[in-house]
């Protein structure tokens, strides 16, 4: 065994997909790109995520208590990665990087027509947010794309690494 820098922790236990997760205040819509997430219960079904403190999407996500976590593919990684190297208090990321705002069922942050998942959600515990910015969702509406068949997805493992979804193995398994 070989000293791995505790800097360097995160790129082996990363969470799942990069993903985006728009949100809306005062009638302008913000989308970010977001890697640091994961579940914490099936039904209903509840997402643990970070969203940095000083973010323009944080500040929404306070007020609001709503986003979508839309869940790119694998040919929408160039735009992932640029929407997450500017801020929306400076540009309309949706405008600037060609993606499709769609207006969702049960909040107000829309959906992204480009991805092959989206989940509508609700913020129901904020209690970990001033210690570590940790938010818990309750997805409330989900839907997928039939057109997107079999999509890849990528994960992050830092410095600009990405890995891509793999050959998919089933196992015997008690879980659903």
């Amino acid at each position: 065994m070989k000293n791995l820098p505790l800097a360097r922790v995160y790129q082996l236990l990363e969470p799942g997909p990069v993903v985006l997760l728009t949100t809306a205040n005062k009638g302008r819509s913000n989308v970010m790109t977001m890697s640091w997430h994961m579940m914490v219960e099936f039904e209903p079904p509840l997402v643990a995520c970070v969203v940095g403190g000083a973010g323009y999407s944080f500040a929404a996500l306070r007020a609001t208590r709503e986003c979508v976590i839309a869940v790119p593919a694998l040919a929408l990684a160039p735009k992932i990665v640029a929407v997450g190297n500017c801020s929306g208090r400076d540009v309309d990321k949706f405008e600037k990087f060609g993606l499709t705002p769609v207006p969702a069922r049960q909040v107000a942050p829309p959906l992204v027509a480009e991805c092959f998942a989206n989940l509508e959600c609700k913020v129901i515990d904020t209690r970990l947010v001033s210690v570590y910015n940790l938010f818990i969702l309750e997805v409330v509406k989900a839907w997928s794309d039939p057109a997107q068949k079999q999509p890849k997805t990528i994960h992050h493992h830092g410095y600009g690494r990405f890995a891509v979804d793999g050959e998919m193995i089933k196992l015997k398994s008690k879980m659903r």
